[in-house]
C-alpha cells in the first residue's frame, strides 16, 4: 500500500480526545476547516524522548496559531492515559502545560490510516502531517522511535507553505522568512541563482 499522503485529503476520523482537564467525546479534525494543521503521532505516553517533543510543540503553540495553524497529538494510548499524564509535572516526565488536544487512538486505525503504525512495536512511528486550510496534505515526515523531531522545522514549513499560497513562489532548501525566493521556472532559478547566498 502506498504511504505517501502528500497531495491528497487528510484521512478522516473521530475519536476521543483530551484537551487540558477535558476529555472530549468526539473529535475530529473537521473542526479546523479553514485552518491549517499540524498533527503528528508520537509512539507512547509516560516516555522519555515523546515528553520533550509534546512540551516543545506547545512552547511554540502561540507561533503556530498566529499562523492560523492548529496543533494536535496523537498516540495509540487511551484518554484515560492521556489525562493522567497531562496531570503529571513536567518536571516528573509528565505533560502537564500542553493545552492543544491529544487523540486517543486505542484501536490503532488512526495510525494504520496515515500508515504510522510499527506493527512490531505496536506503535506509531513520529509521523508529522502538515494540511493545508482544505485539509490536503502538503508534507509529511516519519522518524523512526528514538529520533525526536525539529518544530523549528515544522514552523519553517508552515511558513513555506503560506509564503507559497500567498505569493505563488517557491521557497528553495534552508528558506527562512525573509529570505529570498523564487519563480518556478528556468529564469527564477537563475535569478536566484545571482543573488548572494547568506
Amino acid at each position: 500500500m502506498n504511504s505517501l499522503l502528500i497531495g491528497k485529503k487528510a484521512p478522516r476520523f473521530t475519536a476521543k480526545a483530551v484537551q487540558k482537564d477535558q476529555i472530549l467525546e468526539s473529535f475530529s479534525l473537521d473542526q479546523y476547516e479553514g485552518k491549517y494543521v499540524v498533527f503528528f503521532f508520537y509512539p507512547l505516553d509516560f516516555t522519555f524522548v515523546c515528553p520533550t517533543e509534546l512540551h516543545a510543540f506547545e512552547e511554540k503553540r502561540k507561533e503556530f496559531e498566529e499562523r492560523n495553524c492548529a496543533l494536535v497529538g496523537c498516540s495509540i494510548d487511551s484518554e484515560f492515559s492521556h489525562y493522567s499524564w497531562l496531570q503529571m509535572p513536567k518536571n516528573q516526565g509528565g505533560i502537564n502545560g500542553v493545552e492543544y488536544p491529544i487523540v486517543a487512538d486505542l484501536t490503532k486505525s488512526i495510525a494504520r490510516d496515515y500508515h504510522v503504525l510499527n506493527e512490531e512495536a505496536g506503535v506509531a512511528f513520529r509521523g508529522l502531517f502538515l494540511m493545508d486550510k482544505e485539509g490536503v496534505v502538503r508534507h509529511q515526515l516519519v522518524n523512526d522511535l528514538p529520533l525526536g523531531r525539529s518544530v523549528d522545522e515544522a514552523l519553517r514549513l508552515l511558513d513555506a507553505l503560506i509564503f507559497h499560497e500567498t505569493h505563488g513562489e517557491v521557497c528553495p532548501a534552508n528558506w527562512q522568512e525573509g529570505k529570498p525566493t523564487m519563480k518556478a521556472d528556468a529564469s527564477g532559478l537563475k535569478e536566484f541563482f545571482k543573488e548572494p547566498v547568506s
